[in-house]
């Protein structure tokens, strides 16, 4: 038994983020819904706040979980699934977030200068959503290979 909430050997911050990612994956596909139905400023403060919520969520919980857990055993254990998908969920995470964030700062304000802004934010926005998904996907792998180690006997 476990402290969390999934009945699994994941701690309580694993379940609880696990289930956050989740519902901000599709709180996203409502935010791409709210675009589709040209609701535009309520697709930008729902994306907005889940970029900003899962920066948050990064910073709190997965960055210190993956200096104790997985960096101090790079690059020696990276070749063990249990270092690989968190290392690549980290590294494409990461990618995802930074790539939100410029969204959110070319698209949402005037800070950056005319060179730096998109013009055609369509095609970015869906592929920061099908790499947000892609991410949650290796998310979702990296709990269970390490809080359902039984599957892999």
């Amino acid at each position: 038994m476990s402290d969390g909430l999934l009945g699994t050997a994941a701690p309580l911050t694993a379940d609880v983020v696990l289930l956050l990612e989740t519902a901000m994956g599709v709180a996203l596909l409502f935010g791409a819904w709210l675009a589709r139905t040209r609701r535009f400023r309520q697709h930008a403060w729902c994306q907005s706040a889940i970029v900003l919520l899962n920066l948050a969520v990064i910073v709190v919980a997965m960055t210190p979980s993956f200096r104790v857990q997985v960096l101090p055993r790079i690059p020696a254990k990276l070749g063990k699934a249990y270092y690989a998908l968190a290392s690549v969920h980290a590294g494409l995470g990461t990618a995802a977030e930074l790539a939100a964030l410029y969204l959110l700062i070319a698209a949402g304000t005037r800070l950056l200068p005319e060179k730096l802004r998109i013009t055609r934010y369509k095609p970015w926005m869906r592929g920061v959503l099908v790499l947000w998904w892609l991410v949650l996907a290796l998310g979702f792998s990296t709990y269970v290979r390490w809080y359902l180690p039984h599957l892999f006997r």
